[in-house]
């Protein structure tokens, strides 16, 4: 291949393109994104950035040397808007059309919002979104409302409590992360920010965000309202895959891959918007973790530059999310999970490790705290362990 675009230039963009250089790749390399920022990270953005610990010049993933060295053509603030498959032509927004071998799709995602735009609703997904947040945090307002106990939102609250403010979590489903943890498992975590002095509805959704020009209330479904005028929204996001329409890419929830990130000839995704067979899980699957973005990416760049003979990308997705004094890890897929045990330490302390089965085998571990167990466990997930010798493990 003589030229290559990366598509995306968050962290699976950026990741894809170190990679491609470190493969041997000399040729035309260009990166596009959207924001006209260089390529920065985002966990920190819903915990040191809104808790006002860090400054944005630690977010940099890499540093001008090492962007100077890596010899893209950088498109930054001009994002893709079509792509001919079929062609290898990229698009961007100011009508440049870039003609190459191979491109890698890592556009992300974008947050899902709800309501009219106004002051003091926000989602969080840019750092411009974290300091708009971390601004109003600042002007102290009487009670922040977060709407979605999911990752992003369960964080900004713990951001917001300590900061001292008052916070509302509001979240449709009867427990936090219900869906990825379990009922039991997402109680234990709708606990943890009782216990940090949250008011934790659950259950209960959103009706209306009140206000014209500015938030003044948030009404629910339960008919109660609540006032306030910061409101946040964390209830997921969605995969940017509209600039593909017409590509001929398949689209469904993402972009389709082969268990090897191939959605093309010459095309391969990797981050939030791939979609692919894990056959690890045997579970088709699309993963919105950092570590995942980087895994993935670099999969996804050697597919690109090497062929089938990179095989399949069958991970054990990993993700963690820091929460008041906890560090709450999953590894693994708790998709129809049969099986759940303690195995060590107690629910009651809050620090504990638990594992996840699915037909006599485990497929995930949680850890509140336990660092140590999760990486263990997630090494018998890796290696198919049946559920009674994991039962039976001793770390």
């Amino acid at each position: 291949m003589d030229s290559i675009a990366v598509v995306g230039a968050s962290l699976a963009g950026l990741r894809a393109a170190e990679t491609l250089r470190a493969e041997g790749f000399s040729g035309t390399l260009h990166l596009v994104g959207d924001e006209p920022r260089e390529p920065y990270d985002r966990p920190p953005l819903s915990k040191q950035i809104l808790a006002g610990e860090w400054d944005v010049d630690r977010l940099p993933l890499s540093t001008p040397e090492k962007l100077a060295e890596l010899g893209a053509t950088m498109h930054l603030g001009d994002g893709a808007v079509r792509l001919d498959a079929a062609a290898l032509q990229v698009r961007l927004a100011s009508g440049t059309e870039l003609d190459v071998d191979g491109v890698v799709v890592a556009t992300g995602a974008r947050t899902r919002t709800i309501g009219d735009p106004k002051s003091g609703l926000f989602t969080l997904r840019t750092l411009d979104d974290a300091l708009g947040i971390r601004n109003a945090m600042s002007r102290k307002p009487a009670r922040v409302v977060v709407v979605g106990a999911g990752f992003i939102g369960a964080e900004v609250a713990a951001s917001a409590r300590g900061l001292g403010l008052d916070v509302t979590m509001i979240e449709m489903a009867e427990a936090p992360f219900e869906r990825s943890l379990g009922a039991e498992m997402g109680a234990v975590l709708a606990d943890v920010h009782r216990d940090h002095g949250v008011d934790v509805r659950l259950g209960v959704g959103c009706e209306e965000i009140v206000g014209d020009e500015r938030v003044r209330a948030v009404t629910l479904t339960d008919g109660s309202s609540i006032e306030t005028d910061l409101v946040v929204v964390g209830i997921g996001v969605v995969p940017n895959v509209e600039w593909l329409e017409g590509s001929g890419l398949t689209i469904d929830n993402g972009v389709m891959c082969d268990e090897t990130t191939l959605a093309a000839p010459g095309v391969v995704a990797a981050g939030d918007v791939a979609r692919w067979h894990n056959r690890h899980f045997d579970e088709t699957m699309r993963v919105e973790h950092w570590d995942n973005a980087i895994t993935q990416a670099t999969h996804a760049a050697k597919r690109l530059l090497h062929g089938e003979s990179v095989g399949p990308y069958e991970p054990v997705p990993w993700f963690w999310s820091d929460q008041y004094d906890r560090k709450i890890q999953l590894a693994g897929r708790t998709t129809d999970f049969d099986s759940f045990a303690i195995v060590d330490g107690d629910v009651a302390s809050r620090k504990f490790a638990g594992i996840y089965g699915r037909g006599g085998t485990i497929v995930a571990v949680l850890g509140f705290n336990r660092p140590r167990h999760v990486m263990r466990y997630r090494g018998l997930i890796d290696t198919k362990t049946s559920w009674d010798d994991a039962l039976a493990a001793e770390f």
